[in-house]
């Protein structure tokens, strides 16, 4: 593959899932839908996880079944003090900045925590956009509405010529459908399931793999 653009994730993409960063973010999810919607407690983890999957986003779910600001949920959510979790990585920044093609940030989060996210990793500079829940609303990765957004923001690339990084596999299932070429980050053992091209543990080490074949 002739790889023009690249669309990366966000969370547990351009951080080690083992950063403890998205647990976080999860025990927030779990706080706003027992403080704000007055969900049981004991409901709360089944319900979010039947609305991630069903759904998406818990995010989306709960706009569905609740009267849920999607402001006031983000906002809350992602209220977090970054540099207790996640720091900058030479290697990552250097191997960012060494790749030609077009980059952009495509996330189910909201724009002002993926530049925070960003700006804590030292990554702002490296991208050249984001693509945002805000953007893509009412849809959401992994759904092919959503890839059609990301793809007009970035000029409306042939899929063919673009690859999604990623760490859900459904996300990059849905990706290898439309054409995409797919690698999933993950410290885990490679994922041999169908719709992965290729899989790393960390983003310095797309350089070794974004022009492999079948890429």
């Amino acid at each position: 593959m002739n790889a023009k653009v690249l669309f990366f994730d966000l969370d547990d993409t351009l951080y080690p899932s083992t950063s403890g960063l998205w647990t976080e973010i999860r025990i927030r999810i779990d706080r706003y839908m027992e403080e704000r919607l007055k969900i049981a407690p004991e409901q709360i983890s089944h319900l979010r996880q039947h609305l991630f999957h069903t759904y998406g986003t818990t995010l989306r779910g709960l706009q569905a079944l609740y009267e849920v600001d999607p402001m006031d949920y983000l906002a809350y959510v992602h209220n977090v003090h970054l540099p207790d979790f996640i720091s900058p990585n030479h290697q990552d920044r250097e191997t960012l900045l060494a790749l030609p093609q077009k980059k952009y940030i495509f996330t189910n989060a909201d724009i002002h925590h993926a530049t925070r996210v960003l700006k804590t990793l030292n990554l702002f500079d490296c991208f050249d956009g984001i693509v945002d829940i805000l953007q893509i609303m009412p849809n959401c990765k992994p759904q092919d509405e959503a890839f059609q957004i990301a793809l007009k923001h970035a000029g409306n690339p042939d899929p063919k010529h673009c690859i999604l990084i990623d760490d859900m596999l459904f996300n990059l299932q849905a990706a290898h459908k439309l054409g995409f070429g797919t690698i999933q980050v993950s410290q885990q053992a490679p994922n041999t399931a169908s719709g992965v091209d290729a899989h790393i543990q960390k983003i310095s080490e797309l350089s070794r793999v974004i022009s492999a074949p079948g890429l």
